[in-house]
């Protein structure tokens, strides 16, 4: 079976980019077992009550909710169990002193296959306030009526 080419995304944290301000991003391999592998395959996981977190210079992803494997026998994998994540020591160090600078956390932001490998994007995240949630809303609400003033505007001069 020839390796499939670029990328087909499986789970997104949609909420993640609402509930947090995006400082950097990095691209991890995760350590699975066959059927999780097989369960992404499928299409199935959650990113929803995930987070990521450093123990012992290595960094590990917990509480992603992957789904047994439905052909699988009595060797399927824990749905939420804690899975490695792999990085370079450099980027885990950089990490790790961003980290505990304070108010900083480690958030999935998706699963998705890379020429064939499973990946997870990994996002240095501050939480939001709730005053900045409802900022940010209005500043898309306000962006999204000026373009609909400008078309309709538009659409009057011709």
């Amino acid at each position: 079976m020839p390796r499939e080419r670029g990328q087909k995304v499986v789970a997104t944290n949609r909420k993640a980019r609402h509930d947090y301000t995006i400082e950097d991003t990095y691209e991890a391999g995760i350590v699975l077992t066959g059927t999780e592998v097989k369960s992404l395959r499928e299409g199935r996981a959650s990113l929803v009550d995930g987070y990521a977190f450093i123990d012992g210079g290595e960094m590990w992803l917990d509480s992603v909710h992957i789904p047994e494997y439905t052909e699988g026998t009595w060797n399927n994998h824990a749905p939420r169990r804690k899975r490695k994540l792999l990085l370079h020591k450099q980027e885990i160090v950089k990490i790790s002193h961003k980290t505990k600078e304070g108010g900083y956390t480690l958030v999935p932001l998706s699963i998705y296959f890379s020429e064939g490998r499973a990946k997870v994007e990994i996002a240095v995240a501050k939480g939001k306030r709730e005053y900045d949630k409802r900022q940010a809303l209005r500043e898309r609400q306000d962006k999204r009526e000026a373009a609909r003033a400008i078309a309709t505007r538009r659409n009057l001069g011709d």
